[in-house]
């Protein structure tokens, strides 16, 4: 499973985009998103509305429901902003939600989850769970044991996959993947890193018994993001060496 995260303009805003400009044209990320190892494109409902319909029949939707822009001060919450019913109506193939499990907006984000994953099993369509622990009741939020808590959170809250940061080792992700049952796991890509570094902690993470990747920043940050998707694609789909996968950004 590839899921390419293009959420970052409300998450993060535009300092993202600033390194490869070109990546703040949606058309450009939608236009990576074709490329046949992505499984879906999580996106807001105002992309989705605006440029989903040019590409319906060749990316794979999936509804990011949830997101705050970075200039919320607050305690970590997430604003819900398009409805399952509304996603499904434009398109969307799946829903992907934000719990920041251990924030004082915890319960109201679970309630808030819970309503979207039962509307979501009505439509048949599956739910991917960002289980990003934050807030004021979490002192290390890399800490293993804490990304394990967020993915058994997932499994015992009905998500059917949970994405997670990387916990730094194989041993801690396989139990993170040990925590999460029946929920599939994928691991976030995060800040842009060298090919051999990124790619060196998605053959971990698959070797550890990962199903995926949901990246973003490691593909539209680089000049060709269709590069890193060709060893993507290797490493996760076809399960090759790192040194492999690098040939490929090569080619």
């Amino acid at each position: 499973m590839l899921i390419l995260a293009y959420d970052h303009g409300l998450e993060h805003g535009p300092a993202d985009f600033r390194d490869v400009p070109e990546s703040a044209d949606p058309a450009h990320v939608f236009d990576a998103a074709t490329h046949p190892a992505v499984t879906s494109l999580a996106v807001q409902k105002g992309l989705a509305e605006a440029y989903y319909p040019s590409y319906e029949d060749e990316v794979n939707l999936m509804a990011k429901l949830n997101g705050t822009s970075n200039l919320w001060m607050g305690e970590y919450d997430s604003a819900v902003n398009w409805s399952v019913d509304y996603a499904v109506d434009v398109g969307a193939e799946a829903i992907g939600f934000t719990l920041y499990n251990g924030s004082n907006h915890e319960v109201e984000m679970a309630e808030e989850f819970r309503q979207a994953q039962e509307r979501a099993r009505e439509h048949d369509i599956p739910v991917v769970m960002w289980a990003y622990p934050r807030g004021q009741g979490v002192k290390n939020d890399t800490k293993p044991e804490v990304i394990a808590y967020g993915a058994r959170q997932a499994l015992e809250l009905g998500a059917d996959v949970v994405k997670v940061k990387n916990p730094g080792s194989k041993t801690a992700m396989e139990h993170t993947v040990d925590m999460a049952g029946r929920t599939k796991v994928i691991m976030s890509g995060g800040s842009k890193r060298s090919d051999r570094e990124f790619l060196q902690s998605v053959k971990t993470a698959i070797d550890a018994g990962t199903v995926g990747l949901a990246v973003g920043r490691n593909v539209f940050q680089r000049e060709q993001p269709e590069r890193i998707l060709d060893a993507l694609e290797q490493l996760i789909f076809e399960e090759a060496s790192v040194e492999d996968a690098l040939a490929a950004t090569e080619r």
